[in-house]
């Protein structure tokens, strides 16, 4: 995470909405002292449509509150890349808000739905890891604005645009094009893919054609043995059978 790239952008944004996730879930789940369900949600919300705040909201104001106090404590030097983390970090945090779920049970005669009672959930985890994905794929390239009297980083606007335009809230940015992550590269923190694990059949990131780089793969056969088919004879011993098993492994060249 040495370079300002798109990948320290995702890692820093779910990072940040993983702290506040957590955070606001054990609040929920009554696991932390100082904090509980979200008490501004309680009484009518909306009498016209006859539903009331109930049950136990999740205060994902907490949640985010205590992320900011704990994640962006760290970004203390007044430069470019603290911008981009503080963007990213805020990014993520937004994601996980506008995806809070409204929840509601019905109340009524014979099953009828005359007033509801409704209260915020948060959004499986995985689903904020998805939206941050393909905001990783979408990620805009900025670069910093200065003070023109103190000529220190004051905010971050969209590069090759003229005019100073800023990114959105819940846009992920990034000020530096990502390395090769083919070769290893020590000033880059690039630990290269030679000798990674790969499987020689899938098509995706994790498969030898993408993962090796074009370079090519080695086979590496071993045979596995372990004691199988235990039984227990009385009295009082186990017999077990031996069993191996021949496996294929492929590591990128």
């Amino acid at each position: 995470l040495s370079t300002g790239s798109r990948e320290a952008a995702f890692t820093y944004a779910i990072t940040a909405a993983g702290v506040a996730h957590a955070v606001t879930a054990a609040c929920s789940q009554g696991n932390l002292s100082n904090c509980g369900c979200d008490r501004e949600k309680q009484g009518y919300y909306n009498q016209e449509e006859g539903w009331k705040w109930g049950g136990c909201s999740a205060d994902i104001r907490y949640g985010i509150e205590f992320s900011r106090r704990f994640v962006d404590a760290r970004e203390i030097k007044k430069n470019a890349r603290r911008l981009m983390n503080l963007h990213n970090n805020e990014a993520g945090r937004k994601v996980l808000e506008e995806r809070m779920k409204l929840e509601c049970k019905c109340h009524g005669v014979s099953g009828s739905c005359t007033t509801k009672t409704c209260w915020t959930t948060l959004p499986k985890f995985r689903e904020i890891g998805y939206i941050l994905k393909e905001k990783y794929n979408a990620a805009v390239q900025v670069e910093v604005v200065r003070a023109s009297r103190l000529r220190q980083p004051t905010f971050l606007k969209i590069k090759q645009i003229k005019s100073y335009q800023k990114p959105m809230e819940t846009d992920l940015v990034y000020i530096e094009k990502s390395p090769n992550y083919c070769e290893e590269d020590a000033s880059t923190g690039s630990v290269g893919t030679q000798g990674r694990l790969c499987n020689r059949t899938s098509p995706n990131a994790d498969g030898c054609d993408m993962m090796c780089c074009g370079r090519g793969y080695n086979t590496h056969q071993y045979t596995k043995v372990w004691q199988c088919n235990c039984k227990f004879h009385w009295c009082c011993f186990v017999k077990c059978n031996t069993c191996s098993e021949r496996t294929e492994v492929f590591t990128c060249k």
